[in-house]
Parts: C-alpha cells; structure tokens; sequence
C-alpha cells in the first residue's frame, strides 16, 4: 500500500502531538514538588478561623469581632474560610 500525502501529514502530526506531550510530562513533574511545611498549617488556620470569626459574630449578638462594621464580619469569616478552602485544592500528602 502507497504512502499517501494524507499518511505523512498524519504522522507529522502524531510527532508533534508525542512532542509536547514529553513537554508537557516535565512541567507537571516540576508542579508536583511538595508544599513547604508551613502550608498545612496557614490552610487549616485560615479555615479555623474563618469559622470561629463567624460563630463569634453570631454568639456575641453582632457585637463582635469588629463591632462597627455590622454585618460585613459574615463577609470577613467566609472570605477567609474561602482562602483555606482554595489553598485546600493544591495540598496533597
């Protein structure tokens, strides 16, 4: 069977598809280092406290933890719960 124009612009193709698939194999091989050990630690205090600054405004009748800014403690508690929570997506042990 003849090679046709069709087969050889098929393989050049595959070439190029094996190509940046090695260059793609490093990159990921270069993200997966392990996070410094500190990371853990800010991860779960920011979710920590996020859920305490939460319960505190609630507990203290919204007097607490920043009595002039009312209703944007919530705003504070789940944004730092949130940092955690993305922070969560990239640790892996």
């Amino acid at each position: 069977m003849a090679k046709t124009d069709f087969d050889d612009s098929l393989d050049r193709f595959n070439q190029e598809a094996d190509d940046e698939t090695e260059e793609r194999d490093v990159d990921v091989r270069e993200l997966g280092r392990p996070l410094p050990g500190w990371y853990k630690a800010v991860m779960f205090g920011l979710l920590i406290v996020g859920l305490l600054w939460i319960c505190v405004f609630y507990l203290s009748m919204q007097l607490y933890p920043i009595p002039g800014i009312g209703g944007w403690n919530i705003l504070i508690g789940f944004g730092l719960a949130m940092i955690g929570f993305l922070m969560m997506s990239r640790w892996g042990e």
